[in-house]
């Protein structure tokens, strides 16, 4: 079965990496999520096709199609033809640091696609790719410094793999940046652009995003002004999102897309900086660790914004407690 919450939405805006799978091991419950479900998959890797994406999720048991799929590549392509089409600019020119899909993307688009700063390309665009070296980048700051308009198609700093944490297409923009003095307008998530075109897409009122990552899901979603899931399955840890600034709390958090335990509680000792957190339907430990973070950090959020006791700024001015063996256990189980 789903997580119950996820039967008040008419579609999901499903985050990939880290939500749905880590490299090619399905994230346990995300099947059982989205099953049955409107589902539009939208991920900051420009690295992938939407076809590549979905074939990957084909691969794992998730059904999907290119037309489910909406990358930062693609928004990012948007943003371009925006801005040749407000300069004037006829048979533009861009030079692509990226995956050659991003390339075919671009070249769709209505751009020519050089492999030199020499053309005087109008645009850069930058995804991540692989294949990305000091080659590419230097050749995409030469023509940044040229006068060419930088678009960056995500500015995540890591990538999720099975490994662990990869440098992400942030970490390399920030190098072509420092190199050039110009920060790129970026398309993919915190931006609502995504959000937005993917609601559109499969013809959602009220969708719920839904997300392993504060800073990009979350962040996105809640600038889009639509309710958000975080997962505790990826990216974002326990007390990271306790900490996390109000434009980066989700609306809900859980374990995963599948499990959930009623009767979790939790309250505020009154006059302190104590939380107490109650059990209610017991299950694994990452679950209920996650049952006690969705009750508790509402009123952690309540405390970090009361101007009344400025000493508490952070989860780690709260004393969080279990009310039961089962709550302690729960509570153990954050990081």
């Amino acid at each position: 079965m789903a997580h119950p919450l996820l039967d008040n939405y008419d579609a999901l805006l499903a985050d990939l990496d880290g939500t749905v799978f880590s490299g090619h091991t399905p994230i346990p419950g995300a099947a059982e999520g989205l099953a049955g479900r409107k589902v539009m998959y939208v991920t900051n890797n420009a690295s992938r096709s939407p076809q590549q994406v979905a074939e990957h999720l084909n691969s794992m048991g998730f059904p999907a199609e290119a037309d489910n799929v909406v990358t930062s590549a693609m928004a990012a392509c948007d943003l371009g033809k925006r801005y040749i089409s407000e300069a004037g600019i006829e048979s533009p020119v861009a030079y692509v640091i990226g995956h050659d899909s991003f390339k075919q993307l671009v070249a769709d688009a209505g751009f020519r696609v050089t492999e030199t700063a020499d053309d005087q390309p109008h645009v850069v665009f930058h995804g991540h790719s692989p294949d990305n070296n000091w080659t590419r980048l230097s050749e995409g700051a030469l023509a940044i410094q040229r006068g060419a308009r930088y678009f960056a198609s995500n500015l995540d700093t890591t990538l999720p793999s099975e490994r662990g944490f990869l440098v992400g297409n942030g970490s390399m923009v920030a190098a072509v940046t420092s190199a050039t003095g110009v920060t790129p307008e970026s398309a993919g998530k915190p931006g609502p652009a995504m959000f937005e075109v993917a609601a559109r897409r499969v013809g959602s009122t009220k969708p719920l995003a839904v997300g392993d990552r504060l800073d990009t899901d979350i962040a996105g979603g809640n600038a889009a002004g639509i309710d958000t899931l975080c997962t505790v399955t990826g990216v974002s840890t326990h007390t990271e999102i306790i900490d996390a600034p109000s434009s980066h709390r989700p609306t809900f958090i859980a374990g995963n897309l599948r499990d959930h335990l009623p009767g979790w509680s939790a309250s505020v000792d009154e006059g302190t900086n104590r939380i107490r957190v109650t059990a209610g339907e017991l299950g694994d430990v990452e679950v209920m660790a996650a049952e006690a973070l969705a009750v508790a950090a509402p009123l952690a959020w309540k405390l970090i914004d009361d101007p009344e006791i400025p000493q508490i700024t952070r989860a780690e001015n709260i004393d969080f407690v279990g009310a039961d063996a089962q709550a302690m256990e729960a509570l153990g189980g954050w990081k």
